[in-house]
């Protein structure tokens, strides 16, 4: 039976800083953890969002990768994406991501990619947990001449910035599109205005002053309200708006309506099929996305592959089954093909091409996929108790799926980095489902608490 993880989440550790798991000490052992596992005399790439609590997490990590004798280069405020891509890029051993995503600036994280770009599987991370331990790594700290040194890397914004650009048609250009892009005040503050820029595009930016405390706040992907108002007030052909690591985005189209990853998905595999690009006829989602991804791509003879939630295991699928685009709707998009993560940027760029080559708008594009109404609830719960030991919980889950049947899905889970329970709805007519949805949150408030009572 595969050990347990108590510090990694589903993406790596996460928490407010300075609060058990987020700690300095934390992040020192971790990096003295990384040294150990990918080599003493290894290269470690750091990089990070814009939150306050970054300078505090780079200092730790590097100190504990050098204490091990390995070397650290540090490439400042970068997006995930651009961190995944130097590692491979300067043929690092491993690349630390410093980031809590979406979350307000008092939260933080640490993510971890292996030298090929690609998130580490679970039993790596079980294994630095064993190595992170007290005492365990102590006798091996490098003394005198083998102790590490951090080097800073001047160029890595440049160079992912070319890379990305790299990516788009040498054939195509960005002149007359005027686009507007709000990055959050995050970590692609400078590279997406850049990329499109220089791509030709009329750029008006939002989100681009971090102070290390404003990261996602009222701005970027998880608050596109303000992207959407600029894109109607600047007439804009596209609204762009990608959250704090950019590793996630959500679109807007002329007229202010959101596109989100599932349309994403859909407008890029039917152009990809349609130039029979598309590895093996097949998109991997998650069992959030829309049953009308479904109906979509299957009128284009094309299959979705369904994973659990979040990135990482999307990307397994994609990697074990040779497929080339996948994601989520919350707008990770994956071209490997072209990158080992979510990139914001690259899937703005690959919609772009879409919109030129077709010469349709973004609401063009979208209206192919025609969605289920879909329901949301994220529950705050005392206790996490597996949810085959919740009778009443049960019984109703049933239930509401005998009602649905086959026009309608029901997915609950646990949170993988909160004390929630999040319940999705999906099917024909919205009003049954909110019915549905208070039944849920009544029954399980009941079986597993609420935070405040406990």
């Amino acid at each position: 039976m595969a050990k347990a993880r108590h510090l990694f989440g589903t993406d790596g550790i996460r928490g407010p800083a300075n609060i058990h798991p987020m700690t300095p000490e934390v992040a020192l052992r971790l990096g003295m953890a990384v040294a150990a596992h990918f080599g003493r005399h290894g290269r470690v790439v750091i990089g990070k969002d814009t939150r306050l609590s970054g300078y505090m997490f780079e200092t730790a990590l590097a100190a504990g990768v050098c204490s091990m004798g390995a070397e650290v280069m540090l490439v400042g405020p970068l997006p995930t994406p651009g961190i995944a891509y130097i590692t491979r890029s300067m043929r690092a051993d491993a690349g630390v991501v410093i980031s809590a995503s979406h979350n307000p600036f008092q939260d933080n994280g640490i993510k971890l990619f292996a030298a090929d770009g690609f998130k580490l599987p679970d039993e790596v991370e079980v294994e630095l947990e064993g190595q992170m331990a007290p005492g365990v790594l102590d006798p091996r700290v490098a003394h005198g001449a083998e102790i590490g040194k951090a080097i800073r890397i001047d160029d890595a914004t440049g160079r992912y910035v070319t890379h990305l650009k790299e990516t788009f048609p040498p054939e195509l250009r960005l002149d007359g599109l005027k686009i507007v892009v709000d990055c959050a005040h995050g970590a692609a503050y400078r590279v997406a205005p850049a990329v499109l820029g220089e791509l030709g595009a009329d750029v008006i930016t939002i989100g681009v002053g971090p102070n290390g405390t404003n990261i996602n706040d009222r701005v970027g992907a998880m608050h596109p309200e303000a992207m959407r108002k600029a894109v109607l007030e600047n007439s804009a052909d596209i609204g762009v708006a990608l959250d704090g690591d950019a590793d996630r985005v959500v679109f807007c189209d002329q007229r202010g309506a959101l596109i989100d990853g599932d349309a994403i998905i859909a407008i890029c595999a039917r152009d990809l099929a349609s130039r029979g690009a598309l590895r093996s006829n097949a998109v991997v989602a998650t069992i959030m996305s829309n049953m009308g991804l479904d109906r979509c791509l299957s009128a284009e003879g094309i299959k979705v592959i369904r994973t659990p939630v979040g990135d990482r295991y999307v990307v397994e699928e994609m990697v074990r089954g040779g497929h080339s685009l996948g994601g989520e709707q919350s707008g990770h998009v994956l071209f490997l093909d072209h990158g080992t993560t979510g990139d914001g940027v690259l899937a703005t760029l690959q919609v772009l091409m879409v919109m030129l080559r077709s010469g349709k708008s973004l609401e063009d594009l979208a209206s192919v996929m025609v969605r289920f109404p879909q329901v949301a609830r994220a529950i705050p719960v005392a206790k996490k108790v597996p949810l085959q030991q919740l009778p009443r919980l049960g019984a109703l889950i049933r239930q509401i799926e005998a009602e649905l049947g086959d026009e309608g899905r029901v997915v609950i889970r646990y949170s993988g980095t909160e004390s929630k329970l999040r319940v999705m709805l999906e099917g024909p007519e919205r009003d049954p489902l909110e019915g549905y949805a208070a039944r849920i949150d009544e029954v399980a408030s009941a079986e597993l608490g609420s935070p405040t009572a406990a």
